[in-house]
């Protein structure tokens, strides 16, 4: 057996045994789902009458603002499923499981590779389901068959790069509760975007750090393909950050998943 196939042998056996545990322990899904869907019903019946006037849309205020609001949903998604990466894979940390490995004849780049792949799954599913949610409140997206592809292009690369960075995250955690705790920057971050309100309607400083921090490009991106938006240079810009986030995520956890089987 060579050595890639036996690397990837190994990486889909740890893969199988993290989507065992997602689906052993489906709280962490409900929960990962649920507050995307929280914010969605909220933002959309409780403040989208009101948020929703000052986009000038002849549609009605808050079906205008369902469709503006749900591709930051969409984003929120993502980022609240990192939440339950970081914690997996700080569990395996507290567990001792990584000690344990390291004395079976296993590729060590399947562990962290299985994480991040039942993760990615876990995801994608759930932007489904908040989409479909999405819908049923009122979101009508407009595009083709091409468009959705772009846009599903554009959320997996994006999702997957977040993905390698809560695995780093927890690794990096002293404990599970602190690995539940440190990407709550990431949930927080399309809230200072453009998400939920045009970054043009922000103060001079805020509205600059909204135009330039990596949600808002996505999230401009996923908008204009979905609701024919102008898009501009900002699927450039999102592909930018998402690869950039994804090389440097992967070489931080690979570094500090070789410290650990060095000790």
């Amino acid at each position: 057996m060579t050595t890639v196939t036996h690397t990837v042998q190994d990486t889909k056996t740890m893969l199988r045994r993290s989507l065992r545990r997602i689906v052993r322990y489906p709280s962490m899904t409900v929960l990962l789902v649920g507050m995307p869907v929280i914010f969605l019903l909220m933002f959309v019946y409780v403040f989208g009458q009101t948020l929703g006037a000052g986009l000038g849309s002849a549609a009605g205020d808050r079906v205008a603002y369902a469709n503006y609001v749900t591709p930051g949903i969409i984003l929120i998604t993502v980022a609240t499923a990192t939440q339950g990466t970081a914690i997996s894979v700080a569990m395996d940390m507290a567990a001792g499981l990584i000690a344990r490995f390291r004395t079976m004849p296993i590729a060590r780049a399947c562990v962290l590779t299985g994480h991040a792949l039942a993760s990615f799954v876990q995801t994608m599913l759930s932007l489904l389901v908040v989409i479909a949610v999405a819908v049923a409140v009122g979101f009508r997206p407009t595009a083709g068959p091409a468009a959705w592809l772009g846009a599903l292009g554009i959320l997996a690369l994006f999702s997957f790069a977040l993905t390698w960075l809560s695995v780093a995250l927890g690794l990096v955690a002293k404990s599970p509760e602190s690995a539940s705790n440190l990407p709550t920057f990431l949930v927080l971050l399309p809230f200072l975007g453009s998400g939920f309100v045009p970054t043009t309607s922000m103060p001079t400083v805020l509205g600059w750090f909204a135009s330039h921090q990596p949600f808002t490009p996505t999230t401009e991106t996923i908008r204009g393909l979905l609701l024919g938006t102008p898009i501009g240079s900002n699927a450039t810009v999102a592909v930018a950050w998402s690869t950039g986030i994804l090389v440097l995520s992967y070489l931080w956890a690979k570094r500090l998943f070789n410290h650990h089987f060095a000790r």
